[in-house]
């Protein structure tokens, strides 16, 4: 059995961010067990929390992002990649600045000061996900796969596909993550662009203070004024980015990955999905149930009743922003007794309820809302794509779009399997129960 990790000791890093170009500073600091990896914006006038989980992303091109509210942490992955490798668990990072340091652009100083504060066991069991059922996203020509493996490890193939830049080439690198082998052969291997990528970026003042000597800047010679730490350093960049991102499912992934021309986009649509998959299979481990919340639970929120109470359990819930559950559709139905009795289809208007008492669940979910009824104020850009019919599971999905604190708008959706059958904005008007 292995056991969680933090460090003995303070460390820090420093320096310039990678696409800001501004000056921080980050302090790691140890934690306590099953507290995962936690960032935290010293900089601002009240710090910022940010846990390093996939839910937490924001959108951005050729970085990963962690967000919560206005409030962001740019370029974590290089941190995050010395933090998997050395499997530390637990941890605090405090970071004075909205980026991560980037000495060298690469993720061998973030391991060094790590490695040298020192480890130690936590007495607690580590959290692991293993792999058992295949994953797999794609976009285009670029792909990465999540595969069972044989081994209690993660191993690791990137493809890298330049073959119409003779700068770089095709390169292949394939590797099982561990600690020595994290040190000797990934985490000195660097960010690279293309020679056009970075005069782009430049002429829109990013990365504005690196030059060629910085960061791998790449024609069709190879590296301008550098030269290459391994032969296939592009690609073990790659893997560096892979395993950064890979530690955002919040636990050790443990299996085979394969990517083809996979960037940080695909990555976390498929850190995405095993993170679910590990929260669902612990949940049913703990409660015998992948249910965050179960159809007692909802009763207690919700003021439905049969035969109009259309959710039958919730399985994703993100703070007061995302919330996603199930309402299994029977013949026994009481609406298809009329709707209709020869062909039965559920009625649309049903779907959009259903739709908008998950979204009443979702507001439930912040406490100032307790107590208030989420009342159907308007709809629109509804869209009923496809029938409903008996023996179907709908998965019911509500986005907040605005939350205030007498009205509310979401985005909600409703798929079989992967159909999307219903869509539409829905607002509401939050009012007190009693004054109902």
């Amino acid at each position: 059995m292995k056991l969680q990790k933090t460090i003995k000791s303070e460390a820090r890093v420093s320096g310039k961010g990678m696409f800001g170009g501004e000056e921080a500073e980050a302090v790691f600091r140890p934690a306590p067990t099953d507290s995962g990896v936690v960032f935290v914006r010293t900089d601002i006038a009240e710090p910022v929390r940010i846990s390093a989980v996939v839910t937490n992303v924001a959108e951005r091109g050729r970085r990963t992002t962690l967000k919560k509210g206005p409030v962001s942490i740019e370029t974590v992955e290089h941190c995050l990649a010395a933090v998997s490798a050395l499997e530390i668990d637990n941890l605090i990072i405090e970071v004075e600045g909205p980026e991560m340091p980037a000495p060298d652009c690469s993720s061998a100083e973030y391991f060094k000061v790590l490695k040298r504060s020192g480890l130690v066991e936590q007495p607690e069991k580590r959290k692991e996900f293993v792999i058992s059922e295949p994953v797999s996203i794609t976009s285009g020509d670029a792909s990465i796969y999540a595969l069972p493996y044989s081994d209690d490890s993660l191993n690791i193939t990137y493809d890298l596909d330049y073959s119409g830049h003779t700068g770089i080439g095709r390169q292949i690198f394939s590797c099982t993550v561990t600690p020595d082998g994290f040190e000797k052969h990934l985490a000195p291997a660097r960010t690279f662009l293309l020679e056009a990528e970075a005069k782009q970026f430049q002429s829109r003042g990013i990365g504005a203070h690196l030059s060629p000597r910085d960061i791998l800047v790449i024609n069709s010679d190879g590296p301008i004024k550098n030269s290459f730490r391994f032969p296939n350093e592009c690609a073990r960049h790659k893997i560096v980015d892979l395993i950064g991102d890979l530690a955002l499912a919040g636990r050790a992934v443990m299996g085979r990955v394969v990517a083809y021309k996979s960037g940080h986009s695909l990555n976390q649509q498929l850190v995405r999905k095993l993170y679910e998959a590990a929260e669902q299979q612990e949940r049913v481990a703990k409660f015998g149930t992948d249910a965050l919340l179960d159809i007692r639970q909802i009763t207690k929120i919700l003021p439905h009743r049969y035969p109009f109470l259309l959710v039958d359990k919730v399985v994703e819930i993100e703070g007061d922003t995302r919330i996603k559950g199930i309402k299994n559709v029977s013949i026994n139905e009481q609406f298809f007794q009329g709707h209709f009795p020869g062909t039965p289809i559920m009625p649309g208007v049903l779907i959009v309820e259903a739709m908008a008492q998950m979204s009443g669940l979702l507001f439930a979910q912040k406490l100032e809302h307790a107590g208030k009824l989420a009342v159907l104020f308007s709809m629109d850009d509804v869209k009923l794509r496809k029938a409903v019919v008996p023996g179907d599971q709908l998965v019911l999905t509500a986005e907040t779009i605005r939350m205030r604190k007498r009205t509310a708008q979401c985005q909600c959706k409703a798929t079989v399997g992967k159909t999307v059958v219903a869509e539409a904005q829905i607002k509401f008007m939050l009012i007190d129960e009693e004054k109902v």
